[in-house]
């Protein structure tokens, strides 16, 4: 079998595990709301710039990062919002392991990638 077969086969077996259906659903429950909606998007760049920012080296401005800071804390109220991003949590930290095993196999230490 090819590995590309074998890359498939992950993303399904992934799509049945309860970390994936349990993201999935609340992700639903969470964008079905257009407030909620509009605030995790808005967090969601945010979150993307911060990171790319930190990348690269450079740091985030004060006033992006109180803007963030607002938005987490609306978001941390939001009983809907909050579990989907704890499930989000969840299954972007079992992806994280997945890649770490393959980074294993590769010779490649993802702890270093992720150190500043």
């Amino acid at each position: 079998m090819n590995v590309y077969d074998q890359a498939h086969m992950l993303a399904r077996a992934l799509k049945e595990t309860e970390e994936y259906r349990e993201y999935n659903r609340l992700k639903t429950i969470a964008y079905e709301d257009s407030t909620n909606k509009a605030l995790l998007d808005e967090y969601k760049r945010m979150q993307f710039r911060m990171q790319a920012r930190a990348a690269s080296g450079e740091g985030m401005d004060s006033e992006d990062m109180q803007k963030m800071q607002r938005i987490a804390s609306l978001l941390q109220f939001n009983q809907d919002a909050s579990q989907y991003l704890l499930a989000e949590f969840r299954f972007q930290k079992m992806l994280a392991d997945i890649y770490k095993i393959l980074g294993d196999v590769a010779g490649i230490d993802i702890d270093a990638l992720t150190q500043a």
